[in-house]
C-alpha cells in the first residue's frame, strides 16, 4: 500500500509546533511569510512538491535568514512530513550560497557552491528552475510586504530575476514584471 501523499496541514502543523508564528521575518512573522510563499506558487499552478517546499524553504535556514527550526541532521523529520522531493528542494535551497550561485545558475555550465558543504557542482535543469521559482516566489512577497526590502532589493532582484528568465515559468515572469517592472 502507498504512503499517503503529504499534506500542507501537516507541514503547518510541525511549523506552529515549531514555532515559527513567534519568529520575526522582513515579511511579518516566518509563519506568514511562508504561507504567503506557498500561496503564491499555488497561483503559478507549481506542482504540489514545489508548493510544499516553498511553505517549509527556511526549515534549515538560508543564506539571506539565518534563523533554522530543524538542524540539517534532522532532515528525516521534515521528509516524514513533506516527502523526499519537497526536502529535497528545501535542503537544496537552504545550502545555497546566493553570492557564489546566483551568478551561474541560469548558464548552460551552473557553478552552485554549497554553503553546507562548501562543494560546487552543477545541478540539473530542473532541480535550478525548482530553485529559480521558489527564489523569485520568496523575494516577490518580501517586496509587496516590506517597503524598505523593496526599496533597498528591488533592483537587484529585478536584474537577478532578468537572469534568471530562462529557468522561471510564465507565471513567475508575469508575477516578477508586475511587482519589480520590466528591464
Amino acid at each position: 500500500m502507498d504512503a499517503p501523499a503529504p499534506t500542507a496541514a501537516e507541514a503547518l502543523a510541525l511549523l506552529r509546533r515549531l514555532g515559527a508564528q513567534d519568529i520575526d521575518h522582513p515579511g511579518g512573522t516566518l509563519l506568514a511569510h511562508l504561507i504567503r510563499v506557498r500561496d503564491r506558487l499555488t497561483r503559478w499552478e507549481a506542482r504540489p512538491a514545489l508548493q510544499l517546499a516553498g511553505l517549509c524553504h527556511a526549515f534549515y535556514g538560508t543564506d539571506g535568514f539565518a534563523t533554522a527550526l530543524l538542524p540539517t541532521d534532522r532532515r528525516a523529520e521534515l521528509t516524514a512530513v513533506i516527502g523526499a522531493e519537497a526536502e529535497a528542494q528545501v535542503h537544496f535551497y537552504a545550502s545555497c550560497d546566493r553570492t557564489a550561485s546566483y551568478p551561474t545558475l541560469a548558464d548552460p555550465a551552473p557553478a552552485f557552491h554549497d554553503r553546507f558543504t562548501g562543494r560546487t557542482w552543477a545541478p540539473p535543469l530542473q532541480q535550478r528552475r525548482d530553485f529559480a521559482e521558489l527564489t523569485a516566489a520568496n523575494e516577490l512577497d518580501l517586496v509587496d510586504e516590506n517597503p524598505q526590502w523593496r526599496a533597498r532589493w528591488g533592483p537587484d532582484l529585478l536584474a537577478l530575476f532578468t537572469r534568471f528568465r530562462p529557468l522561471l515559468s510564465d507565471h513567475a515572469r508575469r508575477d516578477c514584471a508586475r511587482t519589480l517592472g520590466t528591464p
